[in-house]
């Protein structure tokens, strides 16, 4: 059992981290393997976030006074958190990843740029593309019509230089 100054630094952590993530997803983790959990860590840590397994109380005492308390009152069962200052939709791909192959593995709730989100939320941010794909699809768009003015103010130096080279070839011009 730990003593009180090292329950103290525990709390100070997770404080620390709930001000510094905008996202924080609440997780159970009942009957995993250490294997499963550490896959889940691996995964968590690949989409830029960190997993911490929490006790309720702590957790609740670090939640005072944040954005995050809403969320962190009133807690029952075993938890984690997985936070992430980067894109919550990479955590949450990951999270929701390791929840399709571990059925031990559940959500509970989450705070997404500090509003709270329901299982029905996390999953529609889970199935939402990543950030880059989305900044692709906006630069594509935003590129498409100049590509197609260029295309087109291309085709017509073109097809007069081929009406040309055709007229020179068949000596349909003279002088």
């Amino acid at each position: 059992m730990k003593k009180k100054p090292e329950k103290q630094k525990d709390l100070e952590s997770l404080r620390e981290k709930l001000a510094q993530n905008g996202t924080v997803f609440l997780t159970g983790y009942e009957k995993m393997t250490v294997q499963q959990d550490f896959e889940l860590r691996k995964s968590v840590r690949a989409a830029g976030g960190g997993y911490k397994v929490i006790k309720n109380r702590i957790a609740e005492k670090a939640g005072e006074g944040s954005p995050a308390g809403d969320l962190l009152k009133d807690l029952k069962g075993m938890l984690a958190v997985a936070y992430t200052s980067g894109d919550p939709v990479a955590l949450a791909k990951a999270l929701s990843d390791h929840g399709k192959t571990n059925p031990a593995f559940t959500f509970k709730a989450g705070l997404v740029e500090g509003r709270v989100v329901d299982l029905a939320g996390i999953t529609e941010l889970s199935s939402m593309p990543a950030k880059e794909v989305i900044y692709a699809k906006l630069l594509w768009l935003i590129n498409a019509p100049a590509q197609r003015l260029v295309t087109v103010m291309n085709g017509v130096g073109r097809n007069l230089a081929v009406v040309v080279d055709q007229g020179v070839k068949e000596n349909k011009f003279s002088a």
